[in-house]
């Protein structure tokens, strides 16, 4: 499966990049695709891409804030999350895209 996601906390610092994280290898263990966009205290970094998203199979929004530009999800499969779940429970979160 491929799968983008935006991580984003209150503070934009350390647990942003830990749910970034998580995900990442979670996703690599589990044999999917992903692509995180972190948005934290740096702005946006790591921006998805048009492409990016229209090649993606599902997406995931694991934030405590407002995700900017949230539109271009548009159409698109996608679960919403906290930071926290992202950190603590990175394969429940596959699990409900894959159910």
């Amino acid at each position: 499966m491929k799968i983008v996601a935006i991580t984003a906390c209150p503070t934009g610092i350390a647990h942003t990049y830990m749910a970034a994280e998580q995900l990442k290898k979670s996703a690599a263990s589990l044999g999917h695709e992903i692509k995180v966009e972190t948005q934290g205290s740096m702005g946006i970094e790591n921006e998805l891409t048009a492409a990016d998203i229209e090649s993606a199979d599902a997406v995931i929004l694991a934030a405590d804030i407002a995700v900017e530009q949230v539109d271009r999800f548009e159409g698109k499969r996608k679960i919403e999350v906290s930071v926290q779940s992202a950190i603590k429970n990175p394969q429940g979160i596959f699990a409900q895209l894959a159910g």
